[in-house]
């Protein structure tokens, strides 16, 4: 793959002196060409600005921005228009014309840009099969749930056949099982149309699912990019720690401990669960070849990128040596993290 979008020094602000608002800082980063790359980050973090220059709506304050070989800074608006039919875009609110039909919503942009009146019959016709929605033509976007709408903004999207897709914040508005439908059906436009993705989000469940690589905003910088699963299994900034907690809940909180250390009376560890490093099946072949009990009192296992990860609270008895044993064999291959002081408790 080759990058078809590229970051190099870029900053944006907004205004100036003291009151200025740097919404991007020092943002350099790649997207490969048929990739789906996320973005995440809390509110303010600087995402939906980051998205907005790649299709010219903002411009950058320094610093390059390329889009499919296009200097973006350096175009005119009128040189920017054919660059945008390139980039379909996909937005929170589903953004639809109540007056008009599922099928007049579609045809929109095929309208603005010329399209004669059969050509636009037909491909709107293939969008709205494509998204699964042929029997919703002439429906109103009052009668379609929210997951419908965004069906529909996504065919929009595609209308002009585009490179590159930018949803921003595309799920936030639905439900969880709608959100799956929809994030199943983005994954169909990468793989069968072969679109670069670009997924802005709040949602590291979103990232989890969709996206090949991730970059972690905060305060307009990224502060951590790498492909999802090694940013999800060994996360380096506190912020990334953070999101990856919302989105396993793996493991325990301190009030959860308590409770365990109370109603168990081994040792309790949290042992990590990752593809590359071992699976629950060794980590319990490791305690039992040193005769050690292993009772599972917590935990959640995940996949990411169909590659299992997340851990395992276990309440361990045995001898201390036999426990001491263990758990250092563990250590080679997978993260350990003990809890001696919620126990407050000598082993076996």
């Amino acid at each position: 793959m080759s990058p078809i979008i590229r970051f190099d020094g870029v900053h944006k602000t907004f205004g100036d002196g003291p009151k200025a608002v740097h919404a991007v800082e020092d943002v350099t980063l790649d997207i490969e060409n048929g990739e789906i790359f996320g973005v995440i980050g809390y509110s303010g973090a600087g995402k939906s600005t980051l998205v907005r220059l790649i299709n010219g709506l903002e411009r950058a304050t320094s610093g390059t921005v390329w889009v499919d070989g296009h200097t973006v800074s350096a175009l005119s608006e009128k040189q920017l228009r054919p660059l945008r039919t390139d980039i379909g875009m996909v937005f929170q609110q589903f953004n639809l014309f109540s007056s008009k039909s599922v099928a007049e919503n579609v045809a929109y942009p095929l309208r603005v840009a010329g399209w004669d009146a059969v050509r636009r019959r037909e491909r709107v016709a293939e969008l709205l099969r494509f998204v699964g929605l042929a029997d919703k033509a002439q429906a109103r976007p009052a009668e379609l749930s929210g997951g419908q709408k965004q069906r529909v903004g996504i065919a929009r999207a595609l209308a002009s056949s585009p490179k590159i897709l930018l949803a921003d914040e595309a799920t936030s508005a639905l439900d969880p099982e709608t959100t799956r439908e929809v994030l199943g059906l983005l994954r169909r436009v990468n793989a069968e149309l072969g679109l670069t993705i670009v997924v802005i989000t709040h949602e590291m469940d979103v990232v989890k699912y969709l996206c090949d690589r991730v970059a972690v905003m905060e305060h307009g910088r990224v502060i951590e990019m790498g492909a999802v699963y090694d940013v999800f299994s060994n996360p380096q900034h506190p912020a990334t720690r953070r999101f990856v907690g919302t989105s396993l809940r793996d493991r325990p909180s301190p009030e959860v401990l308590d409770r365990l250390a109370a109603t168990h009376p081994g040792t309790l560890v949290t042992v990590g669960v990752q593809e590359d490093t071992g699976s629950s099946a060794r980590i319990m072949r490791t305690f039992a070849d040193n005769a050690v009990d292993g009772a599972i009192v917590y935990g959640g296992i995940t996949e990411i990128g169909e590659r299992p990860f997340g851990s395992l609270t276990l309440s361990l008895t045995g001898q201390a040596t036999s426990i001491g044993q263990a758990l250092a064999e563990l250590r080679t291959f997978t993260d350990v993290q003990e809890y001696p002081a919620l126990t407050g408790r000598e082993r076996a």
